[in-house]
């Protein structure tokens, strides 16, 4: 069969340039109708000027293989029926005729396709340039300008009753598939250009625009059910949906709800170009070509580019937009359905550990990951990292690997805030009594199971904003509090962050809470153990207001109440006296976790722990002696410390002088004399001290 000089081995081999190229080929008919109208109505036969560049015989030479010229519309009908009718057996047997599909999916008629493929027509076959040239009567014309597409797709009057249709609310401008270029000048001079993604698309390109292509982003598969909210508002066929997700899962939720096909998944954190009104058409076209739902996110990313979020929620019939903050009405002038899709479940959270882990453990992902609260792409990269970390060692991935990587994904932001601290200490470096141990104990168990106790076994739904963990550790100074924490920390694989009051109180009023919501945000995203240290300068009693200053501080107090009561993370306070904190934080806190002095069991246990075997030490040292002082564990290392240095300096063992100096100088740093009847044979040692 023979369709416009195209044969059926060209229709089998490539339909969709078949398609393309048949068209192409009708439109050369209306080229040589409006070569011969031009001619008909010449009357400058001897202007040496005319033809200097694209002659007569030229422009016949180029319409020699090209059909007859035709004026009746009717015999024009029935050419383009000849060829649609071939076109629409070829999809009947499934094949996918680009210039179609793109019909279809940007709702043009039959004159908007006549106009594309006018447009088009230069980019596919170099002889319409020179003819181009020649029917505008300037040879640097080699595109159709709208009085010539329109001439050429709806005949001789065209370009006075369809010059709508290549106005701003055409089909083809308003969807980005022609750009009507050079504004400055007069519309009949201006030049119709179709961008190469629209071009490379008819010609069967997939290739996307290179703007789209750096921002596409492949979510991880994230279980996300059919009959949950967001899969029925994207099903029912929801213009607008805006996502508010706060644990950094919302993209790949919002893409596993898009239903059946792949959503166009958008990364707004990446773009880079400062055109939106570029980034913006690159993704609609790319939608339109695709026929896809968009899913972009964060919004955050644009928050100083409302015109941008505006155009994206435009780009496509459906567009679902993600972002952790409020929607704004300013963004779009039709309020979008807001979806707030609950907190991911630890078996959700679990199936993805596994997933990406795949079968190579020899450990529960489920167990071992419970206290992470990663989005997808951070289980991926924290499953990614695991497995490069056991494979410089030549083993399978083990549980210390896979708590490295976890904490890697979460702290690059809070560390601006926070001191990062990696937790040193076990249980086994603990020296506290059985029931204070029991509690710590307690509180590391709540932190790891909080999913499976709140969610799955239903406690959360009446305490939906007190999922966090937040506990006081108070006691005398060097009994433990701190590394309490880190020994928490590191049971659950977490990282400690200590709160750096330097960054966090200022001078000026508001400034401070501004830094603890920072603060506070942060942690919430971040798998670590928020530590407020010395917490009395942030958490104190509220006072009676006899001045501004007062006042404000009694503000600060406030704020820190409401945000310590939603805060989602794990927190820890440690104040020298309980009693000096606000009474209100009472209710607040998981845990109250009282660490009193060491008795003499555990003062022995203490010096035992930190001189330790491989420490030089003289057959003079006396453990039994050394616990009659009344030391907390902070003072006991810092006599240990300074033995060793003073040891160190004189290139000799720790003698037991060495430990009574250090005792005294803990002594001298607390206030306390050092008398005869306490420090026996030792005194003279130390009476100068």
């Amino acid at each position: 069969m023979i369709v416009h000089g195209i044969s059926s081995t060209d229709l089998r081999e490539s339909p969709a340039v078949w398609h393309l190229l048949a068209r192409i080929e009708l439109l050369g008919a209306h080229v040589a109708a409006a070569v011969a109208r031009r001619r008909d109505s010449d009357d400058c036969e001897d202007d040496d000027f005319r033809g200097l560049y694209v002659s007569d015989a030229y422009v016949d030479a180029l319409l020699s293989g090209k059909p007859a010229a035709v004026e009746d519309d009717d015999v024009v009908s029935a050419l383009v029926d000849d060829v649609e009718d071939a076109a629409g057996r070829l999809e009947h047997e499934g094949v996918d005729l680009p210039l179609r599909t793109l019909s279809r999916a940007g709702r043009l008629d039959a004159v908007d396709v006549s106009l594309l493929v006018a447009a088009v027509a230069p980019e596919v076959e170099p002889a319409f340039q020179h003819l181009y040239g020649y029917l505008q009567d300037d040879v640097t014309r080699r595109r159709a300008g709208p009085d010539l597409a329109l001439e050429l797709a709806c005949g001789p009057t065209g370009p006075l009753f369809g010059r709508w249709r290549l106005g701003h609310d055409g089909a083809l401008v308003r969807r980005g598939l022609v750009d009507v270029e050079d504004a400055d000048l007069p519309f009949s001079r201006r030049s119709l250009v179709v961008p190469d993604r629209v071009v490379g698309y008819l010609l069967g390109d997939e290739t996307p625009d290179p703007l789209v292509a750096a921002l596409a982003y492949t979510p991880p598969v994230w279980p996300t059910g059919a009959d949950c909210e967001l899969a029925r508002v994207v099903s029912a066929g929801a213009a607008l949906v805006y996502v508010q997700d706060q644990e950094g899962s919302g993209l790949a939720a919002a893409a596993g709800a898009a239903g059946p096909g792949s959503p166009l998944v958008v990364d707004l954190s990446r773009i880079e170009c400062d055109d939106d009104t570029a980034i913006a058409r690159a993704i609609a076209i790319e939608a339109m070509l695709s026929n896809r739902i968009v899913v972009a996110g964060p919004v955050e990313a644009l928050e100083k580019r409302p015109a941008l979020v505006r155009s994206l929620a435009g780009a496509a019939p459906q567009v679902v937009l993600v972002g952790a903050r409020t929607w704004d009405s300013r963004w779009t002038p039709d309020p979008p359905i807001v979806v707030r899709p609950p907190a991911a479940t630890s078996a959700e959270r679990a199936s993805l550990w596994r997933s990406a882990l795949g079968d190579g453990v020899d450990f529960d992902p489920a167990t071992a990951t419970a206290q992470f609260r990663l989005g997808p792409d951070q289980i991926e990269a924290a499953a990614r990292g695991a497995a490069a970390r056991s494979a410089l060692y030549d083993r399978s991935v083990t549980v210390d690997d896979l708590h490295e990587a976890a904490r890697r994904q979460t702290s690059s932001e809070l560390e601006r805030l926070a001191r990062r601290i990696e937790p040193m200490s076990s249980w086994e470096d603990l020296v506290v009594p059985e029931p204070v141990e029991r509690a710590l104990r307690d509180l590391a168990a709540r932190a790891r199971y909080r999913d499976r106790v709140l969610d799955e076994w239903g406690l959360g739904a009446r305490c939906a904003r007190r999922r966090g963990v937040v506990a006081l550790f108070a006691g005398p100074s060097g009994t433990g509090k701190t590394m309490s924490a880190e020994v928490i920390a590191r049971d659950l694989g977490l990282d400690v962050y200590v709160v750096n009051l330097a960054c966090v109180v200022d001078k000026y009023v508001g400034e401070t809470e501004k830094n603890l919501e920072r603060i506070f945000d942060e942690a919430a995203r971040v798998s670590g153990v928020l530590l407020f240290d010395e917490a009395d300068a942030l958490f104190g009693k509220r006072s009676g207001v006899e001045d501004a200053r007062d006042r404000y501080a009694n503000i600060e107090i406030a704020y820190l109440l409401q945000r310590m009561e939603a805060f989602d993370g794990v927190a820890v306070l440690t104040s020298n006296l309980r009693a000096n904190l606000d009474e209100a934080f009472a209710r607040r806190l998981d845990a109250v976790v009282e660490l009193p002095m060491p008795d003499d069991d555990a003062r022995l246990l203490l010096w035992r722990a930190n001189l330790p075997p491989q420490l030089p030490c003289a057959d003079d040292v006396d453990l039994s002696f050394l616990t009659r002082f009344q030391l907390s564990g902070g003072n006991i290392r810092n006599a240990c410390l300074a033995a060793a240095y003073r040891a160190a300096a004189g290139d000799r063992v720790v003698t037991m002088a060495d430990l009574v100096r250090g005792i005294a100088q803990e002594y001298s740093k607390l206030g306390h004399m050092c008398v005869e009847a306490e420090f026996g044979t030792y005194y003279e040692l130390v009476s100068g001290t």
